[in-house]
């Protein structure tokens, strides 16, 4: 096996037992995501000469000092997430040269675990698209078939972790962009409870609904990752201040009398009857090792994608104001007064999606029209949260489809926006109601992976990432996709 093939777990161990360095593995990382990207278009930026240099720094480290577990082990970045003195560009033609002055909270916690960042992921411009089609620079491909998009937005940070072109990496989930291109890849991807790792350095779109998670090729490195970015900061004023778990040393698997709700609304019309067959028969096998299934129903599930779009779009409208070519990034070259380059920088520097969500959140915002829609979609979120609440009664867990399909073609859905906002469906609530979930691959359908998503309670990602080491321990850790 080449070094880019292992686990965040077992590169961890090897380095502590110095059968490997992290240079060598450092480059076998970078060796990989410069023999593939060329077809999967991951990477928007690749730091080769930091990350080898850093890399050397942690080798020499070594030995001298106790070091992270997760110290030298290489992780790209999604690239909304601000990264001092790295490109900044979140796929936009406006930040196409934004260099920041200032780590994230989530990359001080990486930086000083010593962990080796190989690059800057591509994604749906601004975190706005389901299938990472919508960057300023490049599409990327979905590593299982290249004909197919990765999902979105955090395409590049799905399709690098499968491809074998980062070990783990970091993403943002606004409505399923973590947990959409972890399905459709095939990896794992655990968007966390709102509040619990820090939104501070990520670049908004819906600040209600933002979260940084990661995603792995296995349970164990995402919850050894999860367990290093987590915690209170400050300068989120929407951290929460809670002790938190080693998440990795406490799975165990164990699913003996955990109750499984399954919801009507996420099995009914509008998913693929071979995507919910194998949801259904991967659950099932948890029932063999002594799960229970319960029966839910989450009647509001049916508003939840026109809410979560009035809601999004709205705060998006707010968030990306600040964008007009005075302090930074692009700014259009030909103006006659200020009014007329702000117009023209916006119109120059946003693409269409973007454009088109700007537009909503700024009518449904508007006067005569925010009791029409804005407030009635807040109601809707209420009842959501309250439904949830009513169903974690009866169950401890929620399983449903990830997406309600295998990864569609490229250019297949880009023309028709209400039908790219359909493959939203089964993930949006969860971003509503501020829950944590995880996408978990258990199967494949016509040779593309299909992922299962648990639905837990706020913070209770240990019981979510328990029952999604239970599937991993019946179909083994995924290994890098062939190419």
């Amino acid at each position: 096996m080449e070094l880019y093939e292992y686990s965040a777990h077992e590169l961890s161990e090897m380095l502590a037992d110095s059968k490997v360095s992290s240079e060598e593995l450092t480059k076998s990382v970078l060796c990989r995501a410069k023999a593939t990207d060329d077809k999967i278009g991951a990477y928007i930026t690749i730091c080769e000469e930091n990350a080898i240099e850093k890399a050397r720094e942690v080798d020499k480290k070594r030995g001298k000092e106790p070091l992270h577990p997760l110290a030298g082990i290489p992780i790209g970045i999604k690239d909304n997430i601000s990264t001092k003195g790295i490109l900044t560009t979140c796929a936009s033609k406006m930040l196409y040269n934004y260099v920041p002055p200032f780590d994230a909270f989530v990359m001080k916690k990486i930086n000083s675990a010593d962990m080796v960042i190989t690059g800057k992921l591509n994604m749906d411009e601004f975190a706005m698209g389901s299938s990472t089609e919508n960057s300023y620079f490049k599409k990327t491909h979905n590593p299982h078939n290249l004909e197919c998009v990765p999902g979105g937005s955090s395409g590049g940070s799905a399709a690098a972790v499968s491809a074998g072109s980062a070990v783990v990496s970091l993403g943002s989930d606004t409505g399923g962009s973590i947990r959409m291109p972890a399905a459709y890849c095939g990896v794992v991807g655990l968007k966390p409870t709102y509040g619990s790792v820090s939104r501070y350095g990520l670049v908004a779109f819906a600040s209600s609904l933002d979260q940084i998670g990661p995603l792995a090729r296995n349970v164990r490195d995402a919850a050894m990752l999860y367990s290093l970015i987590c915690g209170y900061d400050s300068m989120d004023a929407t951290s929460q201040q809670r002790e938190y778990p080693n998440f990795a040393e406490l799975l165990n698997g164990e699913v003996k009398g955990l109750k499984i709700g399954i919801p009507e609304e996420y099995y009914g019309e509008g998913v693929d009857n071979s995507v919910k067959e194998t949801v259904l028969n991967a659950v099932k096998e948890l029932e063999k090792q002594g799960a229970e299934i319960v029966n839910i129903s989450l009647p509001s599930t049916k508003y939840a994608l026109n809410a979560y779009y009035i809601i999004s779009s709205a705060e998006a409208s707010s968030n990306l104001a600040r964008f007009d070519g005075v302090k930074y990034g692009y700014r259009t070259e030909e103006f006659t007064d200020l009014t007329d380059m702000y117009e023209k920088t916006r119109s120059e520097g946003f693409g269409d999606e973007v454009k088109r969500r700007i537009m909503l959140g700024t009518f449904v915002l508007s006067s005569g029209f925010f009791d029409a829609y804005y407030k009635k979609a807040k109601l809707v979120a209420f009842d959501i949260c309250k439904e949830f609440n009513e169903a974690f009664q009866k169950c401890d867990v929620i399983a449903t489809p990830a997406t309600p399909a295998t990864a569609f073609k490229l250019g297949e859905n880009i023309g028709d926006p209400t039908k790219m906002y359909a493959a939203d469906i089964c993930t949006v609530t969860v971003n509503i109601a501020g829950l944590p979930a995880v996408s978990m691959p258990c199967g494949k359908v016509n040779g593309m992976p299909v992922g299962l998503q648990f639905i837990g309670q706020k913070f209770s990602e240990q019981t979510l990432l328990n029952t999604a080491y239970a599937i991993e321990q019946l179909n083994g850790e995924i290994k890098p996709a062939e190419l």
